[in-house]
């Protein structure tokens, strides 16, 4: 009989996995990746991958809620290093060409979960929305303490260049999405 589990063990398995499938999946898509290929690229057993995620769906959900924590506490470090309200909105679109410019950049991976699963996966749809209304409110609050009014359009450039540079693969429209929202704040 093999020994028991221990629970840094399986928050070590846990997080193995979550590196593994993120990559798989951002890389290759949720829906054309198995629990075969899961479990083969992290070396787990499909049943102790099953005992930490009783669904494929509940492990979609652990990667994407995961992924925006990073996401949203990375842009938040950047920007946040900057004094002036004014430059942490325009630090957005900076730290966005960044990402756009990083090897293996495949869009957002919340729209991309949304495309394969957002009819067929109320816990998928969920979570996209939620990583959506978090990076809303993140602008929100940037945009607001530059004195400026236009959260809704500065929000809507920040996501148009995210879909727009992941089906371009070309980081410009953070530079030209940037260029707007300095005009923007000129005026609001």
């Amino acid at each position: 009989m093999p020994a028991p589990i221990t629970e840094e063990q399986a928050r070590l398995d846990r997080e193995a996995l979550l590196d593994t499938a993120e990559g798989l999946f951002y890389e290759r898509g949720i829906q054309a990746v198995g629990m075969d290929q899961v479990r083969a690229a992290s070396g787990l057993p499909l049943k102790r991958i099953y005992r930490l995620f009783a669904a494929k769906e509940d492990l979609v959900v652990a990667v994407l809620r995961r992924r925006d924590r990073r996401w949203r506490g990375d842009l938040a470090a950047h920007v946040e290093q900057f004094p002036e309200p004014r430059e942490r909105v325009l630090a957005v679109f900076d730290w966005l060409a960044e990402w756009f410019a990083e090897p293996g950049f495949r869009g957002c991976a919340w729209v991309n979960a949304h495309g394969e699963l957002g009819s067929s996966s109320e816990a998928v749809l969920a979570e996209v929305r939620s990583h959506k209304r978090a990076f809303h409110d993140q602008i929100a609050g940037w945009v607001r303490a530059a004195g400026a009014t236009a959260v809704e359009p500065v929000f809507l450039l920040a996501e148009g260049a995210i879909v727009t540079a992941g089906i371009t693969g070309d980081p410009a429209p953070a530079r030209h999405a940037r260029a707007a929202v300095a005009m923007l704040l000129r005026t609001s």
